[in-house]
């Protein structure tokens, strides 16, 4: 696929090695059994991107939006990915969570996602509420919590586009 010049100058400017967090939203998952937020830490760190903190929190809009506005606040991070808590049951609730720390959305992000997915699971894509933006200069990006979700996110979408991403996200880009 070609781009135009411009997308392939600042695809060059843009950082080579990025910083990430992962927070899983889950009532019931533990660092040993949260294999999709493992995934998007094994390709992210495929890609020499490099892991700055990972942690698990509850279903409790307070909580996920506490933690993602404290890495957002004190951390030095490019970016925060979540998974998990992006259906419609009555306990999802990230988007809700995280849709107010966000002075930019990307509702590309999410589009492109559910066309994605939907040309791998049909209409049952539209279940998800894939979400994405930038709060500061740290972009945000709530995937849903199932493994072949993340890695269609990971390895399609984010992976080959996040160090242009963060480079728009900059103040001095």
């Amino acid at each position: 696929m070609s781009y135009s010049p411009s997308v392939n100058e600042h695809r060059q400017a843009a950082p080579r090695v990025l910083t990430f967090a992962v927070l899983t939203v889950s009532d019931s998952r533990t660092l040993d059994t949260d294999r999709s937020g493992q995934l998007i830490v094994d390709l992210l760190q495929a890609a020499g991107h490099t892991l700055q903190v990972r942690s698990i929190v509850p279903d409790e809009p307070e909580r996920i939006r506490g933690e993602a506005e404290r890495w957002c606040r004190e951390e030095r991070i490019d970016v925060i990915l979540l998974t998990g808590g992006t259906g419609i049951s009555p306990r999802d609730q990230t988007p809700e969570a995280i849709r107010p720390l966000l002075e930019v959305e990307l509702p590309g992000f999410g589009e492109l996602f559910r066309w994605l997915s939907y040309q791998e699971i049909g209409p049952a894509a539209m279940l998800s509420r894939a979400l994405a933006g930038r709060c500061g200069e740290t972009l945000i990006f709530c995937l849903p919590g199932s493994t072949a979700a993340v890695r269609l996110a990971c390895e399609q979408l984010l992976v080959p586009e996040l160090p242009h991403l963060v480079h728009h996200s900059r103040a001095s880009s």
